[in-house]
């Protein structure tokens, strides 16, 4: 049976891995959006990922101040995540809001089962309470931005949330 400290300290390295991916899914993004001149959809990137930071930067000082060993997999998440915001962006405005939405829908479940876990009100469970409403934020801002319109949506949607929960999965254990 798992304990209570040793389940707080796997909802941050997977939260903290989690964060840190968005961060680089929205970097790849950004760069792409550069490359393209699409200063509108830049803009709206460039705001999502401010609040990335924001979580990660939460999640890490988490990790130092408890001394938690970060998932091992951040190298691999962060080639991973660029190159998955990179080309989804580089494809089509869509695109990128597809992924979005994805990641987002996958973040909030996550998040939810996170919540039901923690058995106490805490700084954290406010915390992921506070970043849960934000990534519905960002998945609400991808399908305003027409992102179910992409005429491949369904597929790119599936291949990026089962890609996610895998992420997901590894980065608590390891």
């Amino acid at each position: 049976m798992i304990s209570n400290q040793q389940k707080i300290h796997e909802i941050i390295r997977v939260n903290h891995a989690g964060e840190f991916g968005a961060k680089v899914i929205y970097a790849g993004q950004m760069a792409a959006l550069k490359l393209k001149k699409d200063h509108k959809t830049l803009k709206i990137v460039e705001h999502m990922k401010e609040q990335e930071d924001v979580h990660f930067d939460y999640f890490d000082a988490e990790i130092r101040k408890k001394k938690i060993r970060p998932t091992v997999m951040q190298p691999v998440w962060r080639i991973g995540g660029f190159a998955l915001g990179f080309f989804t962006a580089l494809l089509d405005k869509r695109a990128a809001m597809a992924c979005t939405t994805a990641v987002e829908e996958v973040i909030d479940e996550h998040y939810k089962s996170q919540l039901n876990t923690l058995e106490k009100e805490d700084e954290l469970k406010t915390k992921i309470e506070k970043f849960c409403s934000e990534e519905l934020e960002h998945r609400d801002i991808g399908y305003e931005n027409k992102a179910a319109e992409l005429s491949y949506f369904k597929p790119l949607t599936g291949f990026i949330k089962a890609t996610t929960r895998f992420a997901i999965a590894v980065s608590k254990r390891i």
